[in-house]
């Protein structure tokens, strides 16, 4: 299956982010893109646009940038590390405990020996609320410790099965946030300063710039959904504001860990709104779509991916669903690194991944009449950030306590 590409420019002259040509309506042909937009999003889970605003330059000037920064010796990036934020270890641990005094799970508790809470503690730092850097060894995909996804995975036809990790994903993530913070709000940790390596004097605004105009192609594909959903074109947007927004390329050394099958990333859906992608120089992404089917994703030039997360899901009452995804070394994979090597480019595989964030103050619950949905007490209302610390701290009870 092909994920059909978007051009979202006759929506942008329509929202006056370009100049129009005829200043028209609203009219029939720009609903029909947006229901479009709605649909794929809701039966794949992806979504390929083209941003006039985001060329294939842009991307290419990030890119180069990070493949430099993560050429660089093991011990410069670790600089960049920023372990004090990992606060998701205290809260599981806190939640542990308390459980464990009060006799609540005790079949789940006698599970959990010492390895198995280092295997968790080593997965929770994976997850994109850290600024600075995460080394390569340290996120571990859920498919790894969840029990009761283990055995949906064992009961998928053989070909639509992700690849089995072998334990952490070797690869590195840089966290960058992009856009405003509130001054005011009760999740301090998930707003957190940016870190700036030295030695790249061009960080700041080749971060920047790549990330806003990554969030700006994503908050006009939010606005059509929205339109495409019978939402108000805001609907999604005005939650969005001064969200914890984060650029978060990771890093992977294909001359190290170059071999087919090797797992970048496991199995895995994203706990944010959307995700972003601009195109890697080495292919490798599968995705899941509603109906169970695998897909390798082919991203053509100057093009964007888009993919669902938990908080979309949540907004629509399950309408759409995180999208499942990982990322692995492929024959296409193999390919791309031999022109590579003959052109005496970088072996780096570098995504430049965004993660678009609901503020974290914000009320997250089924919108209008997605709240009508006979699945929307699975969604029940909670702030943001609540969800977000839910998710970090629990995540390895849900084979107890199904999905949310």
């Amino acid at each position: 299956m092909q994920i059909p590409v978007i051009d979202l420019a006759p929506y942008l002259e329509f929202s006056g982010e370009l100049p129009s040509r005829d200043g028209e309506e609203f009219d029939s042909n720009l609903k029909n893109l947006c229901s479009e937009v709605s649909r794929t999003l809701k039966e794949t889970g992806a979504l390929l646009v083209k941003d006039p605003r985001c060329t294939a330059e842009d991307n290419d000037r990030f890119l180069d940038m990070m493949e430099k920064y993560f050429e660089m010796p093991d011990d410069f990036k670790r600089r960049q590390e920023r372990p004090h934020l990992h606060y998701q270890v205290r809260l599981f641990l806190t939640l542990y405990v308390v459980r464990l005094r009060s006799g609540q799970n005790e079949a789940w508790c006698a599970k959990l020996d010492m390895r198995g809470i280092s295997v968790i503690i080593s997965f929770l730092p994976s997850q994109k609320f850290v600024v600075g850097v995460t080394p390569e060894g340290v996120e571990v995909p859920r498919s790894l410790v969840d029990a009761e996804m283990q055995e949906k995975l064992r009961s998928m036809p053989k070909e639509f099965q992700p690849s089995t990790p072998s334990g952490p994903d070797p690869k590195w993530r840089y966290m960058w946030r992009v856009g405003p913070r509130p001054s005011d709000t009760r999740f301090k940790e998930l707003n957190s300063e940016p870190v700036i390596p030295e030695g790249f004097p061009e960080w700041q605004e080749t971060m920047d710039s790549w990330g806003y105009k990554m969030i700006s192609a994503i908050e006009a594909v939010a606005e059509m959904a929205a339109v495409g959903f019978g939402l108000q074109k805001d609907a999604f947007t005005s939650l969005m504001k001064q969200g914890p927004h984060l650029l978060a390329p990771t890093g992977s050394d294909l001359r190290r860990h170059g071999k087919i099958g090797t797992v970048f990333a496991g199995y895995h859906y994203d706990l944010n709104f959307l995700t972003i992608h601009g195109r890697s120089r080495f292919p490798g992404l599968n995705i899941w779509l509603r109906n169970g089917q695998k897909v390798e994703v082919k991203v053509p030039v100057g093009c964007l991916l888009i993919q669902t997360g938990k908080e979309i899901e949540w907004l629509t009452a399950g309408e759409c669903i995180a999208g499942m995804h990982e990322v692995v070394v492929t024959d296409r994979t193999i390919d791309a690194m031999k022109l590579a090597s003959e052109q005496n480019r970088s072996l780096w595989r570098v995504s430049s991944t965004l993660f678009a964030h609901i503020a974290s103050d914000a009320v997250l619950k089924p919108l209008s009449h997605f709240a009508d949905s006979p699945l929307a007490s699975k969604y029940p209302a909670m702030c943001a950030g609540e969800f977000v610390e839910q998710e970090l701290a629990v995540i390895n009870l849900k084979g107890n306590k199904g999905e949310a």
